[in-house]
């Protein structure tokens, strides 16, 4: 494949987890932890410089699409560690006591005090394997076609 292929692959490989992400957040009404938001943020990056790497044919960005890659694939493999409790996940994403809070803050609609979506607690898996854990199977697999663009550019 040509690097401008690989580009694209790897671009279009972005785009299709960040939108079935937002498919299982706003279609199947999954709300994501905040593992899950961060995993979203290197996608995007490289959708960015996939695009911008295809309309300016500098195929240098590449590289920059592989550490984007690498970056969710890292966070991806982190989360599959707090889903497996191997270590210990976020404080913002573990489910706290609501104690300290008043009835009428908990019965105010106004007030905001949600439950955490907690990170620890696998939302959806295939074969056995969580979003987290495609994702960062998924992620490796676009670095290296990234890598492979850079090294043939």
């Amino acid at each position: 494949m040509s690097s401008r292929t690989l580009i694209l692959v790897a671009t279009l490989g972005s785009v299709a987890l960040l939108g079935g992400a937002f498919a299982f957040q706003y279609v199947g009404g999954l709300a994501p932890c905040q593992l899950c938001l961060w995993q979203r943020w290197p996608h995007a990056a490289a959708i960015g410089i996939g695009a911008l790497a295809l309309l300016t044919g500098w195929r240098g960005l590449a590289w920059a699409g592989a550490l984007a890659a690498l970056a969710t694939a890292g966070i991806g493999i982190f989360h599959v560690g707090v889903e497996q409790l191997w270590w210990e996940g976020l404080a913002s994403c573990t489910a706290g006591s609501i104690a300290g809070i008043s009835t009428a803050d908990l019965l105010d609609p106004s007030k905001d005090v949600a439950a955490v979506v907690r990170c620890d607690e696998i939302a959806w898996q295939m074969l056995g394997i969580s979003m987290a854990g495609w994702n960062a199977i998924l992620s490796v697999i676009f670095a290296g076609l990234w890598v492979k663009a850079a090294r043939a550019a």
